[in-house]
């Protein structure tokens, strides 16, 4: 994000220097990244007078000068070589001295001779001093610009855009309101910087009805486009923007189009408010928003045509698409210097929407970075109100009633605000009536205790976020650091067991799966441990709080359905949940053991225009209980079984373990059962990891083993084979992984041929499975009899599991 600093002053009222901004930005958590501060490199360059310029006696384009300058504070007449046309007697222009550094060259002059004749110093271009990229003659002044003094100076009280200081900060995601202008003005008036200029847009009023009417399609209004105005324009000169505009964009790295254009850009910097215009001359009849059918094709802006992917929001009148909605808009209906009626649109898009559209179609825009992140919804009618006033200003034009579908999502959100929080939280002694203060200078509005949350910080979602704010103005820099005191003095030995750590990373893990962790009692009822193969005398606690906590739980899934049906019942069918903690086979010490249980309800996300909806299924609970058991150390080769207790689905369910025995995680779906019984309503699917179980790495060292490279070229296989349609693929895949351990790095299924066609081919009762075998050699590079001689391993041991033979 880039602003200049009259930028910043046309917000807040303030003295503050640059360097001064820039601190207290970066202190604020607006990181500066970069300032451009022009009158740092021509400091140097002072005004001058040519007392005398002749003709170099050895060259014709070349003349010699006696300047009276001043270098040091000092007067002094030096005589400079000037090639520049315009070099005369008593031009007044600007000097660089010996040693001074050229911005617009590189060079650091140093005194000369130009043939034959000494050199000492420059009269300047402007190009060389990086003010244009004029090289024609050298800068002329007026005759009475004081001689003498920095040019630097004489610029910023004549021409001050020249000199304007450029800061270049750093927006975090959670901070749209930032990505304007009067966003920081607002964060430096909360630090005490300056104070916030007000900012008031009155509506413009209507004289004729909108011809363009707009319409959001119902499907979009509940998430993607809830609001949508414009308004037609009619009767205005689209020519270059004023000086003013077109050095403000020219500062940030912005090149002026035409004042239209110029005017929707100076908007989606300076208020955070992107906009767009259509030329109404060539919109066909109406707009309407809705989501794109699939591969319909727009010439964008940048020139380059685009194919709409499924789902994206577009823009659209009569004749077809018009614009990308909240990204980019089309050339068929862009404005050029021709327009003279103009439909002006201010629009709020889903930030996860845009976000969506923006990487399907790989484009990158000003407006795309803006919405994807957050505009203000509030302030999308008084967006248009007050760029209309600015097209009226500038490019004149009727202006007509505003047409608007839908309406601002403004949620109103409050939190208390506890004053004393800040000590505990943050560490600082902040006096309560300098914590309301600041919010309310940050546009908190408060009630009391309570301060309602202003519709452009999206971010403040909490009590904590209050106290952030608070913190984050008052200057985190007065944190005074004092250290942990400790027991024992040297450094502390570990304290959490090899066990404990597993848990941790454990929970961890699960959380950025996306779960959501419960903590449930141990204690369940009778007929709920029944189900999961408790409730027997062993378990029962002799004086119970209430008989719904009448027995210990012998899994932990149990209070996690209880925990799912509670949600349920209440609204939320889509559920990600997990637990990590002990299950109970008896009474004793020894009869408790630790599990990790997930569980997945429902759909796996949102509803949304794109399709992405899915019900949870058994690969979802698979995947997570092997990122889990991955994390915690388990060993990558374990066996994919079947097999589960009663109270998973019999045909939709397995065991991940090491050997027959040691079963290190159990997965797949919940029997309807279980589900009825304890009243959620599926799909539901779940794991079961142990994380005792997992044997721990038999070195205990704190080094870690070498890191082991091979450069033998691997070698990948394909089979297929003829089987039973009642065989399964796990069946022949841990049959083919068993032929050779030590050289098979993985087996993988790629294809199933069944049906009609498969029998007709292969005969009744049969099937085609296909996996690619990768051999990855530890000594030498296989040779073809090698690859041979596992290959004959690999349909013997296929042949033997499951009778299956090589598809001819």
């Amino acid at each position: 994000m880039k602003f200049t600093l009259s930028w910043l002053k046309d917000h807040l009222d303030t003295e503050a220097t640059v360097d001064e901004i820039a601190e207290a930005l970066t202190d604020l958590g607006l990181e500066v990244e970069g300032i451009e501060n022009p009158a740092e490199r021509l400091s140097a360059f002072t005004i001058c007078r040519v007392i005398e310029a002749k003709q170099h006696p050895n060259a014709d384009r070349l003349r010699l000068c006696r300047v009276e300058a001043w270098v040091e504070g000092e007067r002094q007449e030096v005589q400079v070589v000037c090639g520049a046309p315009n070099a005369r007697t008593g031009l007044v222009g600007v000097f660089a001295p010996v040693g001074t550094h050229i911005p617009g060259t590189g060079v650091d002059l140093k005194p000369g001779v130009i043939r034959g004749e000494a050199s000492n110093g420059m009269l300047c271009s402007e190009r060389e001093m990086m003010l244009s990229d004029d090289h024609e003659g050298i800068i002329e002044l007026p005759g009475d610009a004081p001689l003498g003094a920095r040019f630097v100076d004489w610029l910023a009280e004549h021409d001050p855009a020249r000199v304007d200081p450029v800061i270049e900060i750093a927006i975090t995601p959670n901070r749209p309101d930032a990505l304007g202008v009067r966003g920081i003005a607002r964060d430096l008036a909360a630090r005490g910087l300056g104070v916030l200029k007000p900012h008031e847009v009155k509506p413009v009023p209507g004289r004729f009805e909108s011809p363009i009417r707009v319409q959001i399609d119902p499907a979009l209004k509940e998430g993607g486009c809830p609001h949508f105005t414009g308004r037609l324009i009619r009767g205005v000169r689209n020519g270059p923007s004023p000086q003013w505009l077109q050095d403000r964009l020219k500062a940030i790295g912005l090149r002026p189009i035409s004042a239209l254009v110029d005017i929707t850009n100076f908007f989606t910097y300076d208020l955070n408010r992107p906009l767009h215009v259509f030329d109404a001359d060539k919109v066909k009849g109406n707009l309407r928003i809705h989501a794109a059918a699939g591969g319909e094709a727009l010439v964008a802006l940048d020139e380059k045509e685009y194919r709409m992917p499924e789902g994206v929001m577009v823009i659209s009148d009569d004749s077809g698409v018009e614009s990308i909605a909240g990204i980019m808009g089309g050339m068929p209906t862009g404005c050029t210097d021709e327009t003279v009626n103009v439909f002006l649109e201010s629009a709020w898009w889903d930030p996860i929407a845009i976000a969506k559209a923006g990487r399907a179609l790989k484009i990158n825009s000003d407006a795309r970075y803006r919405f994807e992140r957050g505009v203000d919804p509030a302030f999308t009618e008084p967006g248009l109100e007050a760029a209309t006033a600015m097209v009226l200003e500038l490019c004149g034009g009727e202006p007509s009633q505003v047409v608007a579908d839908g309406a601002a999502p403004v949620e109103d959100r409050a939190y208390r605000l506890d004053t004393d929080r800040v000590v505990s939280l943050v560490g600082m002694e902040i006096p309560a009536e300098e914590q309301r203060r600041t919010l309310k200078a940050l546009g908190f509005r408060l009630e009391g205790d309570m301060a309602h949350v202003p519709s452009w910080r999206p971010d403040v979602q909490g009590e904590a976020d209050l106290v952030e704010e608070v913190a984050r103005i008052a200057s985190l820099t007065r944190l005074e650091g004092k250290p942990l005191a400790r027991a024992d003095a040297g450094v502390a030995r570990p304290i959490l067991t090899p066990m404990q750590r597993r848990e941790g990373i454990a929970r961890r893990t699960a959380a950025a799966l996306g779960y959501n962790e419960c903590v449930t009692y141990s204690f369940i009822d009778r007929e709920s441990a029944a189900l999961f193969g408790g409730g027997d005398d062993a378990t029962m606690l002799e004086n119970p709080i209430s008989s719904e906590m009448s027995h210990m739980r012998p899994d932990l899934l149990p209070g996690l359905l209880q925990a799912a049906a509670r949600n349920q019942a209440r609204g939320f069918m889509d559920l990600a949940l997990f637990e990590v903690g002990p299950a109970f086979t008896g009474g004793e010490p020894g009869e408790q053991y630790t599990e990790v249980a997930g569980l997945l309800v429902g759909h796996a996300a949102p509803r949304d225009p794109h399709g992405s909806r899915r019900p949870v299924d058994i690969y979802d609970a698979k995947a997570d209980a092997e990122a889990v058991l991955a994390a915690i150390g388990a060993p990558a080769r374990a066996m994919i079984r079947r097999g589960a207790p009663d109270w998973w689905h019999p045909g939709r369910s397995g065991q991940i373990s090491l050997g027959p025995k040691n079963v290190l995680a159990v997965f797949g779906e919940l029997h309807p059962r279980v589900l009825r019984a304890l009243g959620v309503k599926g799909p539901a699917v779940a794991f079961t990891v142990y994380p005792e179980r997992v044997p721990f790495p038999k070195a205990k060292g704190t080094t870690r083993p070498a890191l082991e490279l091979n450069d033998l070229q691997a070698v990948e296989r394909d089979f297929a084979f003829v089987v039973d349609e009642d065989v399964e693929a796990l069946t022949l895949v841990n049959a083919a992984r068993g032929a050779d351990k030590a050289l098979i790095e993985w087996v993988r299924l790629f294809d199933e041929f069944t049906g009609e066609k498969a029998r007709a081919q292969m005969g009744e009762g049969k099937k085609s499975l296909a996996i690619t075998v990768r051999l990855q050699p530890r000594e030498k590079t296989l040779t073809e009899k090698d690859i041979e001689a596992v290959s004959a391993k690999i349909i013997e041991k296929v042949a033997k599991a499951t009778g299956g033979v090589l598809r001819g």
